[in-house]
């Protein structure tokens, strides 16, 4: 009995960094799949589509810019695990010579009332230029993974580390 105390005494602190990366891991694999998901349908539906990001209500989901229908009865929104910080990494990249000459329109005022940071997917399906170049999910513990843009800027994929 002693040296099963012992045993899971060593293993529990082990098993729980575990769990704790796999939380960790399974957002980001979220997060991309939702990417993926986001892309398919604008091109599909031939309708720009956005990932947006309230990080301070640990909340994420996808829909259609407004304006094209009334409600998006496909829009999904999902919490962002509790113990994960997300850091929004905004491009490097300047703004088109076009869209830093013109304010924004009505109807981009409109799409993102609340000015959250989002990840815009076009029907051509590439990915609008005033998209995050990344985003940095880190763990209470300082474990991170990224979510940044692919070298070509078409896609997105998960990181270890950003360059």
């Amino acid at each position: 009995m002693a040296i099963m105390v012992a045993a899971i005494a060593i293993a529990a602190p082990t098993l729980a960094n575990f769990f704790r990366g796999r939380t960790l891991d399974s957002e980001a694999r979220r997060l991309l799949a939702l990417t993926h998901s986001g892309q398919s349908r604008a091109i599909s539906e031939g309708i720009p589509t956005r990932l947006w990001l309230d990080v301070s209500q640990h909340t994420y989901g996808l829909e259609q810019d407004p304006g094209w229908s009334d409600r998006d009865p496909k829009a999904v929104e999902f919490p962002f695990d509790q113990d994960i910080d997300v850091q929004v990494i905004n491009s490097d990249r300047p703004a088109s010579r076009s869209s830093q000459s013109q304010p924004p329109s009505t109807a981009a005022r409109k799409a993102n009332p609340r000015n959250l940071p989002e990840i815009r997917f076009l029907p051509d399906g590439s990915i609008d230029e005033r998209s995050p170049l990344a985003l940095h999910l880190e763990d209470r513990n300082g474990t991170s993974r990224w979510l940044a843009q692919t070298t070509n800027h078409l896609n997105y994929e998960i990181r270890d580390t950003f360059n």
